[in-house]
């Protein structure tokens, strides 16, 4: 899951440092041999506690393999994965396998750090294509496909039966979700039919694709907000705060949407796959919510996919084994440990059903049928720069100081200025 909140500056001042950071890594010089029957350890750079158990399985699975490798799980929290692995990478002492994301897998590609994995007999078939292109780069597959999330829109039964309302369901379209928010919108319990928040991802990313729009261009070199179909995409959102059926843009500073939903002050909240299985292990929430397919669009109900890849520090010491190891813990034996702990939907095909399964009070079906229409998850050589730029003016739109038109138009400019910038 991935939400961007920093400034315009401090968004500049990260892309400039991992930049510097990333060049400085790839003139490093290291040793790339493998164990050659030698103890060797590598490490496993992760960034969720959720997911260690499972890890912890799969890097012993390997172990069982090549009894003279141990693989050393290293736990960093999302919040400074990022800003550690860019000084580790800097540093030479980057772990030897490590999570990536979409959004910045291109600078690290882009910039040597990381070891294409073509040789390790990885069947693109064995991965939704969203996926495979996600995290290839000039030609080269760099990461293999770990996981990948879809969204789905989560209900609160019980306000849904106290109100009479029927449930969402598949073939639901915009107009349906908009009705069915204000008949649960009910302003002297301080209750509301939906949160329109200001989350990419799980909200605007999807309903610009529904209205036949896109973010950027499938080269990454175009910002697509300046059409009329982002434009739909986001008043969808702006006009639910606007009717009173979402709280409003400070309601959701003071207070985060997602808690809103749990306290049953909102009925309806969309959401990723990621959110099952803290939804199940929530006792407020656990047996009132279940999840629906997206509503749709004039084109559709598409679903952002998103996933994590395992990468390969293409500095490591051992770099061969690592390379092994991260095929290995993208791969089938892998993914039956992945799906069975019910963390997250595991990225090799034919392993989504136990995951299904793991949690069969929900309809969880739906994320795994959102991949049929699912649009890869906006990103470009340099993600950040834009996502900042971006974040500031949507937050503008949804405070209503500027119109949606103007701030999308204003928005497509600067987007296209930093876009244009990669280029150069």
């Amino acid at each position: 899951m991935l939400r961007s909140a920093i400034t315009r500056r401090g968004a500049a001042a990260v892309a400039l440092a991992a930049t510097a950071a990333l060049a400085l890594s790839a003139c490093s010089d290291s040793g790339s041999g493998s164990g050659d029957g030698e103890a060797v350890t590598l490490e496993y750079g992760v960034w969720d506690q959720k997911q260690e158990a499972a890890m912890k399985e799969i890097a012993a699975a390997f172990t069982e393999e090549h009894p003279e490798v141990t693989v050393k799980l290293v736990t960093t929290p999302y919040k400074e994965y990022f800003t550690k692995l860019q000084t580790s990478v800097s540093g030479g002492s980057a772990p030897d396998v490590f999570w990536m994301n979409g959004p910045n897998f291109q600078l690290y590609a882009s910039n040597g750090v990381l070891a294409p994995l073509d040789d390790q007999g990885i069947d693109p078939a064995d991965y939704p294509q969203g996926l495979v292109d996600l995290y290839t780069y000039d030609g080269a597959l760099y990461g293999a496909p770990k996981d990948f999330d879809t969204v789905g829109l989560w209900y609160n039964k019980e306000l849904f039966d106290a109100a009479g309302v029927a449930y969402p369901e598949a073939g639901w379209t915009w107009e349906d979700l908009e009705a069915t928010a204000a008949k649960l919108t009910d302003p002297a319990k301080g209750q509301f039919g939906i949160a329109a928040s200001q989350f990419g991802q799980e909200n605007y990313y999807n309903s610009i694709a529904q209205a036949g729009g896109e973010v950027i261009s499938a080269d990454g070199t175009e910002s697509g907000y300046g059409s009329p179909e982002a434009l739909a995409g986001i008043e969808l959102w702006t006009d639910l705060i606007a009717a009173g059926s979402s709280p409003t843009a400070q309601q959701m500073t003071d207070t985060n949407p997602e808690d809103l939903f749990f306290s049953g002050k909102v009925a309806m909240f969309q959401n990723g796959s990621w959110a099952a299985g803290a939804y199940a292990d929530n006792p407020d929430i656990a047996d009132k919510v279940n999840v629906a397919p997206l509503a749709a669009g004039a084109e559709g109900n598409q679903s952002v996919i998103h996933g994590l890849a395992n990468v390969v520090n293409a500095k490591s010491d051992h770099v061969d084994l690592a390379k092994e190891f991260a095929a290995f813990a993208s791969g089938e034996a892998a993914s039956d440990i992945m799906a069975d702990s019910g963390t997250v939907i595991p990225a090799f095909d034919g392993k989504q059903q136990a995951w299904v399964d793991a949690l069969p009070q929900y309809d969880l079906q739906v994320y795994i049928d959102a991949l049929d229409t699912a649009v890869a998850y906006p990103v470009s050589k340099n993600t950040a720069a834009w996502n900042s730029i971006e974040s500031e003016i949507l937050s503008q739109i949804w405070a209503g100081s500027v119109s949606p038109k103007d701030g999308l138009q204003q928005l497509a400019t600067e987007m296209q200025a930093a876009l244009d910038a990669e280029s150069e």
